[in-house]
């Protein structure tokens, strides 16, 4: 932290260098006023949760990431402050130069720690050394997961168990049975034990609990949660000071990042109504008329958040028929007109739907709507379909961009769907939409295989 903020007052100062030649400025009243909140800003934000912190299991890609989602609150505030102190006598160029300068030293600054960290670690300084208790495939993992990077700093000397799971593909020796546990960490510095048993070995755990407190050794429990979920993403609160359990994290559950994508589709949505659809518009209107008799728009119920039905638009790319609402294109479907298969390859039906975005119905990213009929269909055949319902349908999707997309001929096809679309939910940020997006425009200019 104390190294940070070295790193922040050097680049206020070079800054002023490149844009004043020098720093007498910087003892204006209201430079000292801003140098002084930026010191202050970025010291709260580093308290925050203990972001200063570099936690050993941590990639450092979050790393970086976490400190760039920090420096652009920092600008969000200096540059409120800045407005709402009326200081005109600051220097919005130099401003421009500081925050690109502390990037730059910033990034450089973790990146060469990290390094700095592995280098020492690689000739045997700072590690950890740890034992697991349970040889099976969870107790395997987790070793996998501290091994696979030195930089965590991490040294497994082997496995504890009394009975072996024999299905279990354990690479690294068990070195002995419960009652030995004790008599090793006497001898052996320990810093860190694993415990991967079923919740039933109540009496061994609370065993191993007294012994590792009482040898300073840190103890650490893999749950049983994956007897209840797949999901590898669960998270945890506290109610007060009881723990729970939650199968999966919502980052959409969080209000801020509600705003961030509800603002996000409603400027998207409205560049796409007002620049795209209005010439475009009468182009595919008159194209439609001509080809087939009937409207320019097709209107269906599609299933919502939390389940709820609305009105999907597009274009109308079919002939009028009955089994519309209850039956899927199919690969060289009659139904379909020759500018409707040209409409459908290029997903310039769906454009219609930027409406229902801009109306609250839809948001630009998210699992794509299905027919009701569909979804009543599905719940009953796959157990965690609904969980796709849980946010609000996109225009296009993660499972749509990955080749999920179009007719789902066997049950499997729309297994996979949904496995990429609760994949979404449960990573969702602004970032990834934005690479949805453009992974699409490829995709769509490109034609898609899936797409009739």
């Amino acid at each position: 932290m104390v190294w940070d903020v070295v790193l922040l007052n050097v680049a206020i100062v070079l800054s002023a260098l490149i844009r004043f030649g020098s720093i007498d400025k910087l003892f204006f009243k209201e430079q000292q006023t801003i140098s002084l909140l930026a010191n202050l800003v970025w010291i709260i934000l580093l308290l925050y949760s203990d972001s200063f912190r570099i936690v050993r299991v941590e990639p450092i890609e979050r790393i970086l990431w976490r400190t760039i989602k920090k420096i652009f609150i920092h600008i969000a505030v200096i540059a409120f402050f800045v407005v709402a102190l009326k200081y005109e006598d600051i220097s919005r160029l130099r401003l421009v130069y500081f925050y690109w300068l502390f990037f730059g030293l910033m990034m450089v600054s973790r990146f060469l720690s990290i390094k700095i960290l592995k280098y020492i670690r690689a000739r045997g300084y700072n590690f950890r050394n740890f034992i697991i208790v349970g040889a099976n495939n969870k107790g395997e993992k987790i070793r996998t997961i501290l091994a696979k990077d030195l930089t965590y700093g991490y040294r497994f000397l082997g496995y504890f168990d009394d009975n072996v799971d024999t299905s279990a593909i354990i690479s690294q020796p068990v070195l002995g049975s419960f009652d030995e546990i004790k008599g090793f960490i006497e001898n052996e510095k320990v810093d860190e034990m694993y415990v991967a048993l079923h919740i039933d070995n109540v009496d061994v755990i609370s065993k191993l609990v007294r012994i590792c407190e009482h040898h300073m050794v840190r103890i650490k429990f893999i749950p049983d949660f994956q007897l209840y979920t797949k999901s590898n993403k669960v998270e945890m609160t506290f109610y007060e000071n009881t723990p729970v359990l939650m199968l999966r994290r919502e980052p959409l559950e969080a209000a801020l990042n509600r705003i961030l994508k509800k603002v996000f589709d409603i400027c998207f949505s409205l560049f796409v109504l007002v620049f795209i659809f209005p010439w475009l518009f009468p182009i595919i209107m008159l194209i439609v008329k001509i080809e087939s008799p009937g409207p320019v728009f097709f209107k269906q119920q599609r299933s919502g958040r939390d389940n709820k039905t609305f009105n999907c638009l597009k274009f109308r790319s079919m002939r009028l028929n009955e089994a519309a609402d209850n039956k899927q294109a199919q690969k060289g479907d009659s139904r379909i007109t020759k500018f409707g298969a040209f409409m459908r390859k290029t997903s310039i039906d769906e454009l219609p739907q930027f409406l229902n975005v801009f109306l609250g119905n839809m948001s630009v990213v998210g699992p794509r709507p299905h027919m009701v009929n569909h979804t009543k269909q599905y719940s009953e055949l796959i157990n965690n379909y609904l969980v796709r319902q849980f946010a609000k349908p996109g225009i296009t999707g993660w499972a749509q961009v990955n080749g999920f997309r179009g007719e789902t001929k066997e049950l499997i096809d729309m297994e996979n769907r949904v496995e990429y679309d609760i994949w979404y939910i449960e990573n969702w940020s602004l970032l990834l939409d934005i690479k949805i997006i453009i992974k699409t425009v490829i995709n769509a200019v490109k034609g898609e295989e899936n797409a009739y």
